[in-house]
């Protein structure tokens, strides 16, 4: 039976495609550690697992995690026999060279990372050599964001057996205070909670969480192959002062977070523009009734709404804003319950309407927000998208934001996430689950409560700031401006916000610099802010313009080791192993739409697994020789749809 599944190439090479789970005589994780650090909202993660190869022949060991889409990947090494091994960050492109060519000579190369709800995928693998070790370690940081008044540091553990050394340790340190902090996520259930502590001591706080092996097996989401679940801490800080903190570094960086809530609610005119085309048909229509009955039913006495839904053509609940008073309230719910799927796409009709209706009802004192759900792309009027971001920019005309909430993956999502950015808005993917009501009305309430309009942020003695202008500021969020003191001279540095509260211009500032930090994290959080923000740009632009941007996104991103979309990491291992390279993907890409392009087959890859913050498995040294392709993913748009009637 051996000599013959050796003789038949095909049967050969599904067996290299196999991947079987790792028994405890196979390998043995000794160790695994996750260290999270928070100072001052910005977080640094390292995750360290220790890995022992028990068997008497070679094994490949597959170091496979689960990061937040918020993070870069910022340092990885494997320690091996004594020896590191350091990844290094380098421009995209040179990445790709090196993938290529090790394909080309026939070695395994790995170029990674697939997109779930909130995590990123994070893989490679090395060969150890009977009864040795490897240590892998991986570094992320993240700015954590402040949405409806908190923020969350979410770490997800799934090492695929039960750990002897297991340990989730976590350290916040607030120079404000922290106000309150708590432990959330499946890992924190009553069957793990002697195994979580959390201390508190106003400016610092700890959690610990190193659940036994016997906890590993017998909790919620627990089993025989360990644990698989998110430890989530959230907290906030104390704000005693409506300027907020900043902060600056020994070397002239300062980061300022911005998040007055001792103020006034601003009364908003709103416009809900649905899409009721075909493809929305059964869950997500019903879903989306549900969530516009619950938002309308939290809408204020003194908002004024209206409601528009499309397909092909366009249909009013009524043709102009009204109040929402109780009975407009139980009319435009009246409708909402009628909205059925239908028809096809045209969003340019659509989101020109809703400009229209906002324009046409200026109030002194209020806020203005369009929002659009859509699940599809334009297939009706105008499709082209640069025609429709263009027109929409233009009805706009920068008098309120736009925001865009995208349902499900067939979405077109960087048209969607473009459009948004150029109308001081933000997109949202509204996955199609189960809870996708509570995703809409989750995104409604960090928007309900404006505070501030037409914010601007002013530093004079300041240089390379990040962004300064804001449309609006809501309850609950939080804004954050990072940059450098001209000449760090701190006399020379005024701080000052200016705004627009009701029917009044605000400013806000402060005499007296808050805090010197020693350390680097002001700078490392200014370049993290200055690439996410030119990453932005870039998608906005073209030509010449478009290209310097991305050259400057691409320079720091280099320099401050962050795989960003511009960049990945290569992983280098012992002589004679292949190359891996790691990319960071945009927002719905999938190893489906590679594959589609280079038109090679894919394998290894884990696409739809739900999300693991640390997964290794083993293949046999004679099984790893064979060539096996680990896919790229697509860092282009989001599949298109499949063709539906009406669409």
């Amino acid at each position: 039976m051996e000599r013959a599944v050796l003789n038949v190439t095909s049967l050969l090479l599904l067996l290299a495609l196999v991947t079987t789970l790792p028994t405890q005589e196979d390998w043995d994780i000794y160790s695994f550690h996750i260290n999270s650090t928070v100072t001052s909202r910005y977080a640094t993660t390292v995750i360290t697992s220790r890995v022992a190869n028990r068997m008497d022949e070679s094994k490949e060991i597959e170091f496979h995690v689960r990061i937040p889409k918020n993070a870069f990947i910022s340092k990885f090494r494997m320690f091996i026999d004594g020896q590191l091994y350091d990844g290094a960050v380098k421009a995209k492109e040179q990445a790709q060279q090196e993938y290529t060519q090790a394909v080309s000579s026939g070695q395994s190369a790995g170029m990674v990372s697939s997109v779930g709800r909130t995590l990123e995928e994070f893989k490679t693998s090395v060969n150890v050599a009977p009864h040795k070790k490897v240590t892998f370690e991986l570094t992320y940081e993240e700015l954590l964001k402040r949405r409806i008044g908190k923020y969350k540091l979410q770490i997800h553990a799934r090492p695929m057996q039960p750990v002897k050394d297991f340990k989730v340790d976590v350290h916040i340190h607030e120079k404000a205070g922290i106000s309150f902090i708590k432990v959330q996520g499946g890992l924190s259930t009553k069957d793990l909670a002697n195994a979580i502590t959390k201390t508190h001591a106003d400016k610092e706080a700890w959690v610990h969480f190193y659940p036994t092996e016997d906890q590993q097996k017998t909790c919620d989401s627990c089993g025989e192959q360990g644990m698989n679940g998110d430890l989530v801490v959230v907290y906030d800080v104390n704000r005693s002062a409506s300027f907020g903190d900043i902060k600056k570094s020994l070397d002239g960086y300062f980061v300022h977070h911005f998040a007055p809530s001792n103020l006034t609610r601003i009364s908003k005119n709103v416009v809900f523009i649905i899409d009721q085309s075909g493809s929305m048909h059964g869950r997500k229509i019903q879903q989306t009734r549900t969530a516009l009955l619950q938002i309308l039913s939290e809408l204020a006495e003194d908002d004024y709404f209206g409601l528009i839904t499309f397909d092909s053509e366009i249909f009013h609940w009524k043709r102009e804003l009204v109040q929402a008073s109780q009975e407009n309230l139980g009319s435009a719910k009246e409708f909402v319950k009628s909205i059925n799927d239908r028809g096809a796409t045209d969003i340019n009709l659509a989101v020109l309407e809703g400009s229209r209706m906002l324009n046409a009802h200026p109030r002194e004192g209020s806020a203005s927000i369009l929002i659009l759900l859509t699940d599809g792309d334009p297939t009706s009027g105008v499709t082209n998208l640069g025609r429709i971001k263009s027109n929409v920019k233009e009805a706009i005309a920068g008098k309120f934001p736009l925001y865009c909430l995208g349902f499900g993956y067939d979405v077109n999502f960087e048209f969607l996430k473009t459009m948004s950015l150029q109308n001081d808005g933000v997109a949202r993917r509204i996955y199609d689950d189960s809870d996708a009501d509570i995703q809409l009305r989750g995104f409604y309430v960090e928007v309900a409560t404006p505070l501030l309009t037409d914010v601007t942020m002013i530093y004079l003695g300041g240089t390379n700031l990040t962004q300064t202008n804001f449309s609006q500021y809501y309850d609950g969020s939080e804004i954050v401006v990072a940059g450098q003191i001209t000449d760090n001279n701190v006399e020379t540095f005024i701080p000052q916000v200016v705004a627009i509260s009701r029917n009044s211009k605000v400013t806000f500032s402060e005499t007296n610099m808050t805090e010197i930090v020693s350390d680097d994290h002001i700078q490392r959080v200014w370049a993290y802010l200055t690439v996410k923000q030119l990453l932005e740009k870039e998608l906005q632009l073209s030509g010449p313009e478009k290209d310097k941007v991305k050259e400057e996104a691409l320079e720091l991103s280099l320099k401050y080791s962050f795989v960003t979309p511009l960049t990945s990491m290569v992983v280098t291992k012992p002589q004679g192993e292949s190359t891996d390279v790691l990319h960071k993907p945009k927002e719905g890409g999938t190893d489906r739409d590679e594959q589609r392009s280079s038109g090679r087959p894919s394998a290894g890859y884990f696409g739809g697994r739900r999300g693991s913050h640390s997964f290794l498995r083993t293949r046999s040294h004679v099984m790893a020789q064979i060539p096996v392709l680990h896919r790229p993913i697509n860092t282009g748009s989001a599949p298109r749809r499949s063709m539906r009637p009406g669409k």
